[in-house]
């Protein structure tokens, strides 16, 4: 893994080909879909997520026309942190952005051979797909659901007979 290191200067420092880089040169890396680490170089703290935010924050700046969170889905997000229990927000956007991505880039290989098939079936294909992601998704989130009640039940369960033992012993 390449690791980056990020002086106190901001200055960004690439360890591999031992000069300084650009957050648009890291937006390169992560395009290549080369994996680095950002690390302070003082500390060794791990500063990737701060790199990674700071490159969205200059691409939603850079292009008003291509953003992609507006005011209102990032407004949710801070609603989501202030939850008593937050949802598992990123393992499902980490997975339906994926499914987006894969999709893509099958639409992009079908579209080149739209000839043989009719677009109606694509997008017949790609609707089941989504259906069978989402229901997955849901059924998924519902077993988790159900695993920790029945963790909380059981350790209730274990209190009230702890409780129940320390009773009989005062007794």
């Amino acid at each position: 893994m390449r690791v980056i290191r990020k002086y106190a200067n901001r200055r960004l420092y690439d360890t591999e080909q031992s000069r300084y880089v650009t957050l648009e040169d890291l937006r390169g890396l992560i395009l290549e879909q080369v994996p680095f680490r950002v690390e302070d170089a003082k500390s060794g703290e791990d500063l990737t997520r701060t790199i990674l935010l700071s490159i969205i924050i200059e691409q939603e700046q850079a292009d008003g026309d291509s953003e992609v969170f507006s005011n209102d889905l990032l407004a949710q997000f801070i609603r989501v942190y202030d939850m008593a229990q937050p949802l598992p927000l990123a393992r499902y956007l980490e997975q339906g952005t994926r499914l987006m991505m894969e999709q893509q880039q099958r639409m992009q290989d079908r579209w080149q051979q739209a000839m043989r098939h009719s677009p109606m079936e694509l997008m017949r294909e790609l609707a089941e797909e989504n259906m069978r992601f989402w229901q997955n998704t849901i059924t998924q989130a519902g077993k988790d659901e159900a695993d920790k009640n029945e963790a909380d039940k059981n350790e209730a369960g274990e209190e009230d007979e702890q409780k129940e033992a320390s009773d009989d012993k005062k007794r």
